[in-house]
C-alpha cells in the first residue's frame, strides 16, 4: 500500500459516511476501458462504474457534447420547455413501443416513478383501489424507501424499518405462486429480465411471457426494471425485447448519460394517463446538461449498433469461460448472462480470485461473495476481454 493511497484512504475515512466498502484502488484517471490509480498503475475496467460508462471513460464524442451543452444551457427546472428533453425523448421512444417519458436522476427514482404511476393509474384512471406491487425473490430495485420495500431484502433494510407497505414478494420462476399472490389490491408486477445485483441471473423467456400473460389476464400492470440491463447491454436495446414482451412501463438509468446522473421511465400512452400536472416531479430530472449528453449517448448506441456488438462479444466471453469450466473441473460452477452482462459463479475462493485479478490489473465486481460480475463498456476491445479470460484461467489453475 503506497503512501499516496494511504493518504487518500485516511482522508476518506475522516470525511465521508461509512456506507461503502471500497475496493483497494484510488482511481485518478480513465480513458476508454482503462483506469489508472494514484500510483500510475493501469487497469482494464470490466465494471464500467457498475454498467454506467457503456461508451467508455471520457469518450471523445460525449465529452464534446458535454462541452457544447455546458456553454449553451445547464439548468432552468422543469417549469420550462426544453428542446434537449424533447430530442432525448424522441430517441428513447424510437427504441420501444412506449409513448411517454418521465425524466429523473437515478434508477431508484425511475423505479419510484413506475411505482407511483402504477398506483395512480389504477386509482384515478381505472377507478380501482389497487396499490400493491408484486416483485420477485432475488430482485434489486434501489435504496430509496419505496424501491427498498420493493426489493424486500432484510440485509438492505436492517435498521431502516418500518418500510412502506403495499409490496409483496414471490419466488422467481413460479407462476403458480405469482397468480396466488394477485388480489383485487394488486396494481402491478415489477421485475428485472436479468437480475443484476442478484448475481446476473437471466429469467427464462417462458416464465417472463407467463408473467405478462397473468398481468393481462388479471388486468394489472406489467413493469420491467431495465436500470442495469437496458440500453444495449444484453444484446438488444432493451432486455425485455429478448423475449417479445410488451411491458406497460420500464425504468432505466446507469449508462443513459455515460456517468452523469440520469434516469427515466418510459410508459405507454395509456398508463401515462395516471400522471397529470403536479402529480409527480423532480428538480434536476431531465435537466438540459444531462439530457443533451444522454441524447448523444443514445445516438451513438444506435449508430454503432452496440446491442449487436454486446451480443457477439458476450457469447465469445461466455463460450471461453465455459471452456475453462470444462478444462478445470471444480473451479467454475456456472456461467450466466446475456450480452455483456455476465456472471461467473466460482466453486473456489471467489474473493481470493477477485483480489488477485485486481492485483493483476483487471477490475470486476464480486457479487454475493461467489460470482464475478462483468459489466464492461460496450465499446471494450475484444483483446481486453481475452486478456481477462487468459488471466482468470491462469489464476484458477492454482485456486483453492
Amino acid at each position: 500500500m503506497s503512501d499516496a493511497f494511504s493518504a487518500i484512504k485516511a482522508q476518506e475515512e475522516a470525511l465521508l459516511c461509512r456506507s461503502y466498502s471500497r475496493y483497494p484502488v484510488a482511481v485518478v484517471r480513465g480513458k476508454g476501458s482503462r483506469l489508472w490509480d494514484v500510483d500510475g498503475k493501469e487497469y482494464v475496467d470490466l465494471l464500467a462504474g457498475i454498467a454506467v460508462t457503456a461508451l467508455g471513460h471520457c469518450n471523445d464524442e460525449v465529452c464534446a457534447a458535454l462541452e457544447a451543452q455546458a456553454h449553451k444551457l445547464w439548468h432552468v427546472s422543469n417549469l420550462f420547455y426544453q428542446e434537449e428533453q424533447l430530442e432525448l425523448a424522441r430517441l428513447l421512444l424510437g427504441t420501444s413501443h412506449h409513448g411517454k417519458v418521465f425524466f429523473c436522476n437515478s434508477g431508484a427514482e425511475a423505479n419510484e416513478a413506475c411505482i407511483k404511476l402504477a398506483r395512480r393509474y389504477m386509482r384515478k384512471v381505472k377507478q380501482r383501489d389497487a396499490y400493491e406491487i408484486i416483485t420477485l425473490g432475488g430482485c434489486f430495485h434501489g435504496r430509496t424507501f419505496g424501491a427498498l420495500a420493493a426489493t424486500g431484502r432484510e440485509s438492505l433494510s436492517d435498521g431502516f424499518t418500518p418500510l412502506p407497505d403495499g409490496f409483496k414478494q414471490v419466488p422467481a420462476n413460479d407462476l403458480a405462486a405469482l397468480e396466488a399472490a394477485i388480489t383485487p389490491a394488486t396494481a402491478a408486477v415489477l421485475l428485472e429480465v436479468v437480475q443484476g445485483e442478484g448475481g446476473i441471473v437471466p429469467l427464462p423467456g417462458d416464465y417472463l411471457r407467463g408473467v405478462e400473460a397473468l398481468c393481462r389476464k388479471h388486468d394489472i400492470l406489467f413493469i420491467c426494471d431495465e436500470v442495469q440491463a437496458g440500453l444495449c447491454r444484453t444484446g438488444t436495446f432493451w432486455a425485455f425485447q429478448q423475449h417479445g414482451l410488451t411491458p406497460d412501463a420500464i425504468s432505466m438509468a446507469k449508462s443513459l448519460a455515460n456517468g452523469l446522473p440520469m434516469g427515466a421511465m418510459l410508459a405507454t400512452d395509456e398508463m401515462a394517463r395516471g400522471f397529470e400536472a403536479g402529480s409527480h416531479a423532480t428538480t434536476f430530472g431531465g435537466g438540459a446538461l444531462a439530457s443533451g449528453v444522454a441524447a448523444k449517448c443514445v445516438e451513438i448506441m444506435l449508430r454503432d449498433k452496440l446491442a449487436d456488438r454486446a451480443a457477439v462479444l458476450g457469447r465469445h466471453v461466455m463460450d471461453r469461460v465455459r471452456a475453462i469450466q470444462d478444462k478445470l473441473p471444480g473451479t467454475v460452477r456456472e456461467v450466466r448472462g446475456l450480452g455483456l452482462m455476465i456472471g461467473i459463479e466460482l466453486a473456489v475462493d471467489a474473493a481470493a480470485v477477485w483480489r488477485e485479478l485486481i492485483s493483476r490489473g483487471f477490475i470486476c465486481n464480486l457479487s454475493h461473495g461467489v460470482t464475478l460480475r462483468l459489466l464492461p463498456a460496450l465499446t471494450i476491445d475484444k483483446a481486453d476481454l481475452d486478456a481477462f479470460i487468459d488471466t482468470l484461467e491462469d489464476i484458477l489453475r492454482t485456486a483453492k
